[in-house]
């Protein structure tokens, strides 16, 4: 009889914690919910095509780039295309590629009203900025920062993104938190 009495009171207490705690879709669903209030909070015109190189980005354009989920990426400043050699006027292409060492200063900020920023913009925030490896998720397995750079495309360019849990860094995804970032970044050579 004991033993019946501890297998109810246990079965009744496994599903009483099931019951009360938040599953993942639920917190995917808030995290959806925080994007677009962020979105229409800050009254951010979204495009849905990616627009032209010579496109110029009003202040609150953001492309929801096309296959991900509540990604969201706004250029602030287009870095050189090109190096014009000044002896002999020959030009290099300076796209970023594949496994090109990217620094990355940034600025991170929660999607909530009057959110806590992380600034590692200068060398007074932090003296080392972020290194990873263009393409490269072992270096840095946030999706969302490679997917920045192939849409900033050159040394010296500046974005801002909102980027959902699942395609930022490990706690990132543990805790299901969506951030957005205030991105520059130059190719270490």
């Amino acid at each position: 009889m004991k033993k019946l009495f501890f297998c109810v009171l246990s079965a009744s207490a496994l599903l009483l914690s099931g019951c009360t705690g938040t599953t993942y879709s639920d917190l995917r669903k808030k995290e959806d919910k925080l994007i677009a209030n962020y979105i229409s909070r800050n009254n951010l015109n979204i495009l849905t095509e990616e627009p032209a190189d010579d496109y110029v980005w009003g202040e609150k354009d953001y492309l929801k780039v096309p296959g991900y989920d509540n990604f969201y990426f706004h250029l602030i400043e287009r870095g050189d295309s090109v190096y014009i050699d000044p002896i002999d006027s020959s030009r290099t292409d300076l796209t970023i590629a594949a496994n090109d060492l990217i620094v990355v200063r940034f600025k991170q900020f929660a999607l909530t009203e009057n959110a806590d920023t992380i600034n590692c913009w200068t060398t007074l925030d932090q003296a080392y900025p972020y290194e990873f490896h263009y393409m490269n998720s072992g270096d840095c397995e946030a999706v969302g920062w490679h997917l920045a750079v192939r849409y900033m495309k050159y040394p010296d360019s500046q974005c801002a993104i909102i980027q959902p849990s699942k395609l930022g860094f490990s706690s990132e995804q543990n805790s299901v938190t969506p951030y957005g970032y205030i991105m520059k970044i130059k190719v270490k050579q």
